[in-house]
């Protein structure tokens, strides 16, 4: 006979994912839209898709970051083709500048604990 006890009960894939801390989500959602300044829409996708079930907070925040971050790549989109014509390098660059700008505020507002809704952002995903 062996004396060697149960192994530990694991959770099941696809089991519930644990909540976050009102601090942590407050930092996974101030990281996503400062990762959308650097990395454009990757950040944004990685982090709903990991974080939307840890806590309604980082949840709002990373959709609201992911909505931002494919307006904005259409935007870039549009833009390049346009730049054939000679206007698109200035569409380009105004992009630039919103992300940068908005992007900021959006951190700022998710680091101070409070909602925040992109200005110019087509909802994708809600």
């Amino acid at each position: 006979m062996s004396a060697t006890p149960p192994p530990p009960p694991q959770q099941p894939y696809g089991g519930a994912a644990q909540q976050l801390s009102p601090a942590d989500e407050k930092l996974w959602a101030t990281l996503v839209h400062v990762g959308g300044i650097l990395f454009n829409w990757i950040p944004a996708l990685i982090g709903y898709l990991v974080l939307k079930d840890r806590g309604p907070f980082v949840r709002a925040h990373t959709a609201t970051a992911l909505n931002f971050q494919i307006t904005l790549f259409i935007a870039y989109v549009v833009g390049w083709i346009l730049s054939i014509v000679g206007i698109g390098l200035l569409i380009v660059a105004a992009v630039w500048v919103v992300n940068i700008v908005f992007s900021i505020i959006a951190a700022v507002k998710a680091n101070q604990g409070a909602y925040y809704t992109y200005p110019i952002a087509i909802k994708f995903i809600s």
